[in-house]
């Protein structure tokens, strides 16, 4: 059974859907079957990985609010085993639909539940905001990564969050734990970008990555070209971060596979 985790954070802009889509990449070349669950209306990891988002005629929406299997949903990458369950901007009518449903907050829950047996990792790329969604997705997974920019205001906003998962864990998934969190935007040059990571790590200490993800032109520029950043640049600075990251959640899970060797990728 894949172990599922979220992707969180109510503030936009600090790294969720990058961290999803070359987390994800990052597993599968280490031999690992991973699914992303795009739950984000604006489908950036979608359309991050190569897929327009125009022509795809079924969804986590589809799944969630009509019930249809979501393996018809599923779709491929470039990467062996790294797959998507796409999203849609019709997911932002889903909570209002989903309102009157029995268990609503198990809906994703129900639906991960025929997608698990398939992989090892389920990364859900949740969207900027508390809302339903999220909660579902809180609901249905294992653990959470929270990433925070190294950037001023990076500590706002975190302790809503993490009375969310406060409150998910008491009343809807006492399974819950905080995978950890995740510095994104790093740059050594700044003052303010060491000063944020001291500030993170004296808050949460052995909960934050040891690996840190350097602000890189490269991880920017690959989902214009439909791409992760190890298929777009391998020797990037941002590729390189992810793959650190990837081994160090294996090792954290006791996952890692013993004289497996990274698998090469061709453009």
């Amino acid at each position: 059974m894949a172990k599922i985790i979220a992707l969180a954070n109510q503030k936009g802009g600090v790294g969720k859907t990058t961290t999803a889509i070359n987390l994800a990449s990052s597993l599968a070349v280490l031999e690992y079957k991973v699914l992303i669950v795009d739950a984000d209306p604006q489908a950036n990891s979608t359309s991050g990985i190569g897929f327009d988002v125009r022509t795809i005629e079924k969804s986590i929406y589809e799944c969630i609010v009509d019930g249809i299997d979501p393996k018809e949903a599923i779709l491929h990458s470039e990467i062996e085993g790294f797959d998507i369950l796409p999203s849609h901007i019709d997911l932002v009518g889903a909570e209002i639909e989903m309102l009157n449903l029995a268990n609503r907050e198990h809906i994703l829950l129900k639906v991960l539940e025929k997608l698990s047996p398939d992989y090892d990792f389920i990364l859900i790329d949740c969207s900027p905001s508390l809302g339903l969604i999220t909660v579902n997705a809180l609901t249905a997974a294992h653990s959470i990564i929270i990433p925070v920019q190294c950037e001023y205001f990076a500590l706002e906003g975190l302790g809503k969050l993490l009375n969310t998962i406060k409150i998910i864990q008491n009343r809807l998934n006492p399974d819950l734990e905080i995978e950890g969190f995740l510095l994104t935007m790093y740059d050594s040059r700044l003052r303010l970008s060491n000063q944020v990571v001291s500030e993170v790590k004296k808050h949460f200490q052995d909960m934050v990555f040891e690996t840190i993800i350097q602000r890189n032109t490269k991880l920017g520029e690959a989902p214009s070209y439909g791409k992760p950043a190890i298929l777009y640049d391998a020797e990037s600075p941002g590729a390189v971060n992810y793959l650190n990251l990837a081994r160090e959640i294996l090792k954290n899970n006791n996952l890692a596979k013993s004289n497996t060797k990274t698998k090469l990728i061709s453009e």
